[in-house]
């Protein structure tokens, strides 16, 4: 009986050093992750040491924060859950660089009627659903541009569209079922515009499995030209997310892109009754009012006007006035989001000198001036002695003397729900 202490006292030491060995070999497998997720969506010749070289934690850091700022996370420096969770999402195979962005030298195509064609097809879905699918997504990018597309047989064509897994001899091979789902390429000759879907995932016209109607949109916004969004709901951010099917899938910053380098169209979308699936609902859509409850609400943009504030949510503004709401239908596109004397755009703002009547002649880093607001900035404006951030589902209130946040609240605080 005498050794039984000693023996307890091994197996609490035990006990206790297991569950630090599990953490430290969770921590290792979630750097190799992140390392192989560098590797893969942000390495360039740019970017200095390869992620399989880090030699130094700064250099982590810097990796950690630049993935997270893109991601629209809060950048802490630190693979946490989020950050994880986020990086082992199904999501293109292309890299990431800003909010609406085009490939370098921002290549087109020097003509407005596009000729594709569809190489083979998934076992997962009949040849019709495909064909109805891809003719589909290129109707949404039709809608908002002056582009034209016609199907070939046959032959070359501008956009060819293939099925493929693994190595498929465009040095960019596919990883299997989740992870990269599907690239293309920019507009140009031999490969370029052509859009490869990875055949190993499990392509389905409904919320379940991966939508292959949403990620050709994608994709074919990339044979267009636009690279990726650093806005979360644009349809171009990078990861891949459960969508609204009966909802047009076109965010506002994909619209701004793609106009941006092919002008607006003649014939939008809303007024064309043929964009709908069979069976579902035909003629003009208008979209549903928010709700202002919402848990998941985030905002375009916020303003005051004579001591009112107008909140804008999509093409919905929601004016704010003593306790009650009037809901408005606005055309709203300003990519500005201002309060008083500053003039907000995701991560940098301009400061206008009343006195003079002059604007900073250069923009400046929000972050930096503003302590505590990391991150891009959906929304901002002034009420009483405050400031207010927006970010995603949550604001934050600044005092602009004491130089710090002093709350995190919901987006929709202000709306009494």
């Amino acid at each position: 009986m005498k050794s039984l202490p000693v023996l307890l006292l091994a197996y609490a030491a035990f006990s206790y050093a297991f569950p630090a060995d599990i953490g430290k070999k969770k921590e290792e497998e979630n750097m190799q992750l992140f390392k192989e997720y560098v590797k893969n969506y942000y390495s360039s010749e740019k970017d200095g040491e390869p992620a399989s070289e880090w030699k130094s934690n700064r250099l982590v850091v810097d990796k950690i924060k630049k993935v997270q700022e893109f991601m629209g996370l809060e950048v802490t420096g630190k693979l946490d859950s989020h950050t994880m969770n986020l990086i082992q999402k199904p999501r293109c195979g292309f890299p990431d660089t800003a909010e609406f962005s085009t490939f370098a030298g921002e290549p087109k195509w020097g003509k407005n009627i596009l000729t594709y064609r569809i190489l083979n097809y998934t076992p997962d879905l009949t040849a019709q659903d495909v064909d109805a699918a891809i003719k589909k997504a290129f109707k949404v990018w039709s809608s908002v541009t002056p582009l034209k597309f016609i199907r070939t047989y046959e032959g070359a064509a501008d956009i060819m569209i293939s099925f493929a897994i693994r190595e498929h001899k465009d040095f960019i091979p596919f990883d299997g079922p989740g992870g990269t789902l599907a690239h293309a390429f920019a507009p140009g000759s031999t490969i370029g515009g052509d859009a490869h879907f990875d055949d190993e995932e499990d392509w389905t016209l409904k919320s379940e499995g991966i939508n292959l109607f949403h990620v050709a949109v994608h994709e074919f916004g990339h044979s267009l030209g636009l690279f990726h969004s650093t806005h979360p709901d644009a349809l171009m951010y990078p990861v891949y997310r459960k969508s609204d099917l009966a909802a047009f899938p076109l965010h506002q910053d994909d619209i701004n892109g793609i106009q941006y380098l092919y002008g607006k169209s003649s014939n939008p979308i809303e007024n064309d009754t043929e964009f709908n699936w069979p069976g579902e609902p035909t003629g003009p859509k208008e979209p549903a009012v928010p709700s202002a409850c919402n848990p998941e609400l985030t905002l375009d943009a916020v303003t005051t006007f004579r001591g009112e504030i107008i909140f804008f949510k999509d093409k919905w503004c929601k004016l704010l006035k003593g306790s009650s709401f009037f809901v408005l239908w606005c055309q709203f596109s300003c990519p500005l989001v201002c309060f008083k004397f500053f003039f907000c755009c995701f991560y940098f703002f301009l400061s206008y000198d009343e006195r003079s009547q002059s604007m900073d002649k250069k923009p400046k880093l929000i972050k930096n001036e503003f302590p505590g607001i990391n991150g891009k900035v959906d929304a901002a404006f002034q009420n009483k002695n405050y400031y207010y951030f927006f970010h995603g589902k949550k604001q934050f209130e600044f005092d602009p003397n004491a130089q710090k946040v002093t709350r995190v609240l919901k987006t929709n605080f202000w709306f009494s729900c």
